[in-house]
């Protein structure tokens, strides 16, 4: 089969190092047999790395860059000044149309805001999103979540934007036909939030009122919603959204750690724990985040992934598993074009 699916990796941005990535992209070439990639970073470093990866040999180019943007750099900064960087290059190799998505592990805020510069929004859309897949007992076994970070701020209009987005990657990602979709709220009573959620609610209910648009609002949701099975679309700002993620992913690590502890407490418990080690290690994937590390930046004209910071080789694969879904489908153009034909008068029915 053709490796004709090239995603653009930023090798330089993660805390784990060139390792990290290299290892994240052996382990989703061993999987994925048309996938070729373009990796940016300091090829004095980075090609070691890959030449001692049989699985990688003739599927990977290396395009050098002296700069890493850090962590702690501000976005203002690294539009400045982050030309020469991996991360600049690995987007603007989206951008020329050598790459379909991106794909890195480094600083959100500047990535977000170099993704603006390189690949600009959609038509339409006035702040973009970061999407993230959230475990549930919905029907695909994942939610969305949006907004978990691009911007704190969102008014009415924003989070609008934000639902159609999120229903397009939750029909075209997760193969729902008709996404249910809710607003994250203090309570799901009609007289709470703020203003901007109201507005919003009334803008949803109108929009979802056309069958051609394929999303059911279900009106407001709480943060104990997020995982059930009750909606697969969560909207919110990023202010909020990012919250809710650390503390969901604090959250699995810690109940990791104490699942360990419990397990290995006392003989007794230890063999225990070995009746039941098929559970358990599918308990253990289930409540790993690293599983499913990536968030898909929406409203841009090409598609990027950020994979969190820390992740090490497990985490990248998953975020590459991601952009190499959304490169099958044509993710960006579809949502683009969601969104687009949900900016015409005709569709937002009186």
């Amino acid at each position: 089969m053709a490796r004709n699916i090239v995603i653009s990796i930023d090798a330089m941005g993660g805390d784990a190092g060139p390792a990290a990535v290299i290892g994240g992209m052996v382990k989703s070439a061993n999987k994925n047999e048309e996938i070729r990639y373009i990796v940016h970073g300091n090829e004095a470093e980075l090609r070691p790395l890959i030449e001692k990866q049989r699985t990688l040999d003739g599927i990977v180019e290396i395009r050098h860059c002296d700069d890493v943007i850090s962590m702690t750099e501000k976005p203002s900064r690294a539009m400045r000044s982050g030309k020469g960087s991996s991360m600049w290059g690995t987007l603007q190799t989206v951008e020329n149309g050598d790459a379909t998505v991106a794909v890195s592990c480094g600083n959100t805020g500047a990535l977000m805001a170099i993704s603006m510069l390189r690949l600009r929004r959609a038509p339409g859309v006035d702040r973009p999103a970061i999407a993230v897949l959230w475990p549930s007992r919905g029907p695909a076994g994942h939610n969305i979540v949006l907004d978990v970070g691009a911007d704190i701020r969102a008014e009415a209009r924003d989070l609008v934007q934000y639902a159609i987005m999120g229903t397009e990657y939750a029909r075209l990602g997760l193969d729902l036909a008709l996404p249910r979709v809710g607003l994250l709220n203090v309570g799901t009573e009609e007289h709470k939030g703020r203003a901007a959620l109201h507005e919003a609610a009334e803008l949803l209910e109108s929009h979802a009122a056309n069958p051609d648009v394929g999303m059911e609002f279900v009106g407001f949701v709480e943060g104990s919603d997020i995982g059930t099975g009750n909606v697969d679309v969560v909207v919110t700002d990023g202010f909020t959204g990012n919250v809710a993620l650390k503390t969901a992913e604090a959250t699995a690590t810690l109940i990791r750690g104490f699942l360990r502890e419990a397990m290995e407490h006392t003989i007794f418990s230890r063999i225990g724990a070995l009746f039941a080690l098929t559970s358990l290690r599918r308990l253990q994937k289930r409540v790993d985040p690293r599983r499913i590390n990536g968030g898909v930046f929406l409203g841009l004209n090409g598609a990027v992934v950020k994979s969190h910071g820390s992740a090490d080789a497990t985490g990248v694969s998953a975020a590459i598993k991601l952009a190499f879904r959304l490169a099958q489908n044509g993710f960006s153009q579809k949502v683009a074009d969601r969104v687009a034909n949900a900016a015409k008068p005709e569709a937002h029915p009186k």
